[in-house]
């Protein structure tokens, strides 16, 4: 294979996609606008000194009874795991003048998740570390895609250093499949049915937004707690414990207030908003993390477009983009929001990975 296979996109999926080129001995390349890789993994430490936890502000958790991939996956790199902690009472807030409920759920009821030692990051740096070095390209943006009648394929890539063009034997782009059809020119253009069907998988994430609360210690707990909670008051939705398996205590939370909303507040407002709540459910300790880590994703433009600012009124049909017509064998697609099974999840964006492999030629 005379050019290499480029993928655009270095999170789970276009390394995991890379990974997976690699061992089969076929050339590629990863084109990654941002400065970092890992996309939607975001791992942030609570502060600067050297036992600094990490803390995940994209996804978190994983579960092994029936998310194989990722669990064997973690298993053959040996990355340390521990269990999500769910003991203990989970507080139900209905309104911010009541005083929140406390249920104790049955044995089993929650099913068991697993987090990474380290944060997700430690699953995308050592997917990183099976790649030759070199194979990630940082601050290349793809602007456009270009096939010639002969079958050729060149990409148009914007980087500090000026724009340059790179063949490509075919491109897989790992990237949500709204940001590919809005932000890469095609020539020529998409089919019209490939081109709705990207369009229609909303981002996962998209439109949310993450908060996580760092203490010197998970108090809650000595309260019977588990750190678990539901609120219709807001502005936080579902909140549960993001503590550490030693030192720090934690909790996160995803938003319930939709992003336009957030938006209007600010930063600093919606905040303060958040201690608010936290320190109604859980007590005046919970009002005074030592860190307090944000971050909206409906805010990231190489992550969501303004549709994915909408609501979701259900789960969405994700799925591998139908009719890619003359761009078939060229135009590969991977990422979570592309997979039949377990998109949105961590587990989506690795069958993604190996769907678009298999199907290079």
């Amino acid at each position: 294979m005379k050019d290499p296979i480029i993928i655009v996109g270095a999170g789970l999926s276009g390394l995991r996609a890379a990974s997976l080129l690699i061992a089969k001995g076929i050339p590629c390349r990863v084109l990654e606008a941002r400065g970092r890789i890992g996309g939607r993994v975001l791992s942030e430490p609570a502060g600067n000194g050297p036992d600094a936890g990490m803390y995940d502000l994209g996804p978190t958790w994983f579960w092994p009874e029936h998310e194989t991939y990722i669990k064997n996956l973690i298993s053959e790199l040996g990355i340390p795991v521990f269990e999500q902690h769910t003991e203990g009472a989970l507080l139900f807030e209905q309104t911010e003048s009541q005083p929140a409920e406390r249920h104790v759920l049955p044995a089993g009821a929650v099913e068991k998740s697993m987090r990474i030692e380290g944060g997700v990051r430690t699953l995308i740096e050592a997917v990183a570390e099976t790649l030759p070095e070199g194979t990630v390209e940082l601050h290349s943006s793809v602007k456009a895609v270009q096939m010639s009648e002969e079958g050729t394929v060149e990409l148009e890539v914007e980087q500090p250093v000026g724009e340059k063009k790179i063949r490509a034997a075919a491109v897989i782009l790992a990237l949500p499949p709204r940001i590919a059809a809005g932000k890469i020119e095609f020539s020529p253009p998409l089919p019209r049915d490939l081109s709705a069907s990207l369009l229609e998988k909303p981002t996962w994430m998209g439109g949310h937004a993450k908060v996580v609360a760092v203490y010197d210690r998970p108090f809650w707990r000595k309260e019977g707690l588990s750190g678990q909670a539901m609120s219709w008051a807001g502005p936080l939705q579902e909140i549960h414990d993001a503590s550490l398996p030693s030192g720090n205590g934690a909790l996160f939370g995803f938003f319930g207030i939709p992003a336009e909303t957030r938006r209007e507040l600010g930063k600093d407002r919606t905040l303060q908003l958040v201690l608010n709540q936290l320190k109604r459910l859980f007590g005046p300790a919970a009002e005074k993390p030592i860190a307090l880590l944000y971050k909206d994703w409906s805010a990231e433009p190489l992550t969501a477009v303004e549709e994915d600012a909408e609501r979701m009124a259900a789960f969405p049909a994700y799925g591998p983009p139908v009719n890619a017509g003359i761009w078939e064998k060229k135009l590969l697609f991977a990422g979570t929001e592309t997979s039949l099974e377990h998109g949105g999840h961590l587990e989506g964006a690795l069958r993604s990975a190996e769907r678009a492999v298999k199907e290079i030629r």
